[in-house]
Order: C-alpha cells, then structure tokens, then sequence
C-alpha cells in the first residue's frame, strides 16, 4: 500500500506546487475578465433609465431596442466561436476590443438628435466587441491550461475579476457624480485604460499557449461536430438547467426585496454581498474540485444553492438578516457555477480542437437561458396575480423567486449526478 499512497501524495504535492508557481500567470490571463465584465453591467441596468430621461425615449421603444440587438447579439455568437477556432486567439482578442470601446462610449454620450439610430449602432458595435473579446478569451484559456486543473484554475480566475468588475460598475456611478446619469457617462471613459491596461498585463505575462486550429470547415459541419461528442451535449443541457435556476431569482431580486422583505434601500448592499461571496468562493471550489474533482464539487454547490432557495421561499417581511445569510450561501454557489462547468468545457474543447466553437455555443446557451428566465417568469407572475408596489401577489412572488428556480436546480443536480462518469474529464 505504501507505493500507490506515496504515489498519490506525491501527484497531490506537485499539483499543489504547480497551482502556486503558475498563479502569477493565472492572474495575469483572468484580469482581462474585469473590465470585460465591467462594460457588460451598464448595458443591462443604466440604458433603459438613461436613454428615457437624457434622450426622452419611450421604454417601449428601448425594450424592444434592447430585446432585437440582444438576440442578434445572441445569434452570431455561434460564428464567432468558429471564427476563434481560425483565427490565434489574443488577435482576435485584441481586435475585439475596438469595437467595445467605441460602441461602450458611443452609448453613454449620445448626440442631441437620433438617439434611437444612435442607441441601435453603439449597442450593436458593443455587442459585437464584447461578445468578440469573451468567446476569444474562454478560448484562449482553454488553449494556456495543459491540463484541466491549471483550466480550472484559469476559469476562475477570470470569473473572479469578472465578479470583481460587476462590483465596481455596480458602485461607481454613485461615487463619480450625484446624478446618476452623469455617473453612467463618466464611468464609461474609465473602460478605454481599463481595458488597455488589463490587456497589455494579459497579452504579456499570461505565457505562451499552444493553439489548436480547427480544419477548415464550415460554420454548420463545425457545429455538428461539436455536438456530436456526448459530454459536451450532456454538459450543456445541465448548464441551461442550472442556468434558468440562476437567472430565475436573478431577474425576480429586485422585486423579491421590495415587495417581500419591504426593504428596497438594502438591495444593493445584498447584491454586493452577493456578488462578494461568488468571488470569495472561488479559491475552495478550485480546490475542491484539484482534490474531489469538478462534478463532485459542483454537486455540492447544487446542493447549497438548493438549501438556499428552500429558504428564501420562507421569508417574510423584516427578514433581512435571514436573507443575508441567504445571498452568502447562492453567492458561493455562484462561484462554482460560474468556474466548474466552463472549465469542464474548456477542457472538451481542448481535447476536440474546437474550443471557440465550443464556447461560442456555451454563450448562446448563457444569453437565452436570461431570455427563458424573463420570459417564463414574468408572464407566470402577472397571471398569478402578482402586481408590483401594491402587496398583491406576494406568495405567486415567493414561489417564483425560490421554489420555481429550485426545481430546475434540483433538475441539473440529477441529470449531473447521473452523467458524473462523462463529465468528470
């Protein structure tokens, strides 16, 4: 017995002196994440308000706006993963960048006349960079990581400075201004050196990959070849699960706050703990899953989250603490979301040769499952009989905000259970 034990403690030793030799390397690639994340969050919180009360615009006319350019956004991912597969990487990477930051300064300082041409081109050009600029990242860490746990680790990394971005877009246009909107517009000239810097720190010091291009086949053939491989079709159909399970509450937070616990002033504090909490957990859950592997460990996320979302269904008005609590458990549950199942996709597209068709698809999954979850929930509220503001409805609110998204939770919990063998590459 002592050989194999000697054998596993020495294979344990050197994975844990790899993971500390390569965290500067680690840090450098997932910086980029930040400001990428950074530019995402105004986009979905800041337009609809801005656009309505800078440029007058009717929020009818901007939610159609918003809802067309993101399914076309939506739509081209799955070419623009291909085209990574074709292109080196950190080009296509940098080339992505441009667009983002026109599109993202175009966006938050309009012209006095045209906002809504002027809204449909800088949101279009700033779709088309940031979604550019994701899928060559997801890609080109598939291609730095030499086996999965140096992906795992990459994964998390950027998840975290994404996290860390979200954070700060979320708190600095209070800080910048005491006009929101000015807010907006000044920390939309903070993206261009962001980005900048970030981009110069990850091109230079995250290491050379060894990039595997793909045959020169078409968009469709790429596509069928990718899901053709079971793992990645299993893998994928957990992720829209869980992912539902996730958007579910994220779309219905606000509401939950206000019309449940009565108290509107502490949504903020309680994303940010929220958000804090994803970040923070990310180091366990790469640990967890070096020593218990990716799907032992994003079962137990699973099962956390679901204890959560049980006990949300249960709050009543004043349970601010309780639900604190609550942000801090589907917070670290988050953090394994968020790393796990992308790294396990990372690791597929490696072994494949198609990384960026492989993550193009993985991000068209992630933007319609935002697009499920409003559209299944909201509709379901209102014929509940939930109305914003006026205490109707409250228990159709309850049950959509937690028993709804734990049900699909509970869902991807088995179907990964019982897919453990082909996932845990």
């Amino acid at each position: 017995m002592r050989g194999p034990v000697r054998r596993i403690c020495g294979q344990r030793f050197y994975v844990e002196r790899l993971a500390e030799m390569n965290s500067g390397r680690v840090l450098a690639y997932g910086l980029l994440g930040m400001p990428l994340a950074f530019a995402a969050l105004p986009i979905y919180v800041h337009v609809p308000r801005f656009y309505a009360q800078t440029a007058g615009l009717e929020l009818a006319l901007i939610g159609f706006t918003l809802l067309a350019m993101r399914l076309l956004d939506a739509g081209i991912d799955p070419w623009l993963g291909w085209l990574a597969d074709r292109l080196p990487r950190p080009r296509l990477l940098l080339a992505a960048l441009l667009p983002l930051t026109l599109g993202f300064l175009a966006l938050f300082n309009p012209p006095d006349g045209g906002a809504t041409l002027w809204l449909v081109g800088s949101l279009a050009l700033t779709y088309l960079g940031f979604s550019s600029a994701t899928i060559a990242l997801q890609a080109w860490g598939a291609d730095l990581g030499s086996d999965s746990t140096e992906r795992t680790r990459l994964t998390a990394a950027r998840e975290g400075f994404a996290l860390l971005g979200v954070v700060l877009a979320a708190a600095l246009p209070t800080w910048l201004a005491t006009d929101l909107n000015e807010g907006v517009q000044r920390l939309s000239w903070l993206l261009p050196p962001l980005l900048v810097f970030a981009a110069w720190i990850s091109l230079r010091y995250s290491g050379p990959s060894s990039p595997q291009f793909a045959p020169p086949v078409s968009l469709l053939i790429s596509l069928r070849e990718v899901f053709s491989d079971r793992a990645f079709r299993r893998l994928l159909i957990v992720f829209m699960a869980n992912g539902i399970a996730a958007a579910l509450p994220a779309t219905l937070f606000l509401f939950f706050v206000a019309d449940v616990l009565q108290n509107a002033a502490a949504s903020g504090p309680l994303l940010a703990l929220y958000f804090i909490a994803g970040a923070a957990s990310l180091p366990l859950w790469v640990r967890l899953a070096v020593h218990q592997g990716r799907v032992r460990a994003w079962l137990l996320a699973m099962g956390g989250a679901l204890l959560a979302f049980a006990g949300a269904g249960l709050l009543v008005a004043g349970d601010v603490i309780p639900f604190a609590v609550i942000c801090v458990a589907s917070g670290m549950a988050l953090g394994a979301d968020l790393a796990l199942p992308a790294a396990i996709a990372a690791d597929i597209g490696e072994r494949r040769g198609q990384a960026g068709t492989c993550f193009g698809a993985w991000n068209f999954v992630a933007k319609h499952n935002l697009a499920l979850a409003a559209g299944l929930a909201l509709p379901l509220l209102g014929f509940l009989g939930y109305v914003p503001g006026t205490g109707e409805g409250l228990s159709a609110l309850s049950f959509a905000y937690a028993f709804l998204p734990l049900a699909f939770k509970l869902l991807a919990a088995i179907l990964l259970w019982r897919w453990r063998d082909s996932l845990e590459i």
